[in-house]
């Protein structure tokens, strides 16, 4: 399928790593221009090189997201060579684990750097994607709508995300700007495999978080979550908007009894 997204130039924030990575890489091969927006210049190089290898259009734009001056003067730069953004994907970002017991100020630089730096990034595109007709994707958690214990700032930066994707979606639409967030669970990247290798036994810690989702007993993979994105921001998915969509094989929404080796439901 065509998803007719070539030539169209799109921002990933926190582009170069994990998940952010896997969506520029789905961008680019779609025939997108990526200008990966993010703190971590040397991965996004080693990106746009491989990319280039293939063909493929990438470039690397080094701001601190939560700097708002920094924001505005990458976007204008996008702008300068290129013209237009079409798509922006507010991926950056990371769960600190600041919790009831922190400061709070540890609370607002958590707020910070979720949330604020997605209003920042879409109040100074806003222009140039009701030019363009665009389209914003946010990348959202599970903990939004599960919880999670010990991180009340990420927490609430995601509730805000689910909230601000319906209320940018209304907003926007009469523009024909469209928004929606993707919204993993269990998804293994270099973090959180780093996060499992510290386990007593990363073989049977990983084993038993599988268990915990329902389809397929494995967890979501860096492309199934990219693929999401890029087919929710092309053409292919025109008429929807303000939608939070879960990409969890399951995780988030299906009974937890499916999960239990003496559950009826449990496949063989």
């Amino acid at each position: 399928m065509d998803l007719q997204l070539k030539d169209k130039v799109v921002i990933v924030t926190g582009g170069a790593r994990g998940i952010g990575e896997g969506i520029t890489r789905a961008f680019a091969a779609e025939g997108a221009v990526v200008a990966i927006f993010g703190r971590n210049p040397d991965d996004a190089a080693k990106v746009v090189g491989q990319l280039a290898a293939k063909g493929q259009r990438a470039e690397s734009h080094p701001v601190e997201m939560t700097d708002e001056a920094a924001v505005k003067k990458a976007v204008a730069t996008v702008v300068k060579r290129h013209g237009r953004i079409d798509i922006v994907v507010n991926n950056a970002g990371g769960n600190d684990a600041v919790s009831l017991r922190h400061p709070i100020e540890a609370f607002r630089a958590s707020l910070e750097n979720n949330i604020v730096q997605c209003f920042s990034l879409v109040h100074h595109a806003l222009d140039h994607l009701i030019a363009a007709r665009g389209c914003v994707i946010n990348i959202g958690s599970k903990c939004a709508a599960t919880g999670q214990g010990g991180t009340s700032g990420y927490a609430a930066s995601k509730g805000a995300m689910n909230a601000l994707t319906r209320e940018w979606a209304l907003d926007l639409g009469r523009h024909g700007v469209r928004v929606n967030c993707v919204i993993p669970a269990e998804v293994i990247t270099p973090l959180y495999e780093r996060w499992l290798a510290q386990a007593p036994d990363p073989e049977a810690a990983r084993a038993q978080l599988e268990q915990t989702i329902p389809f397929e007993r494995r967890t979501t993979t860096v492309e199934e979550i990219a693929d999401t994105v890029v087919f929710a921001a092309s053409p292919r998915s025109s008429h929807t908007t303000g939608q939070l969509l879960f990409v969890d094989g399951g995780y988030v929404h299906l009974d937890r009894a499916c999960t239990q080796p003496t559950s009826h439901l449990k496949q063989s």
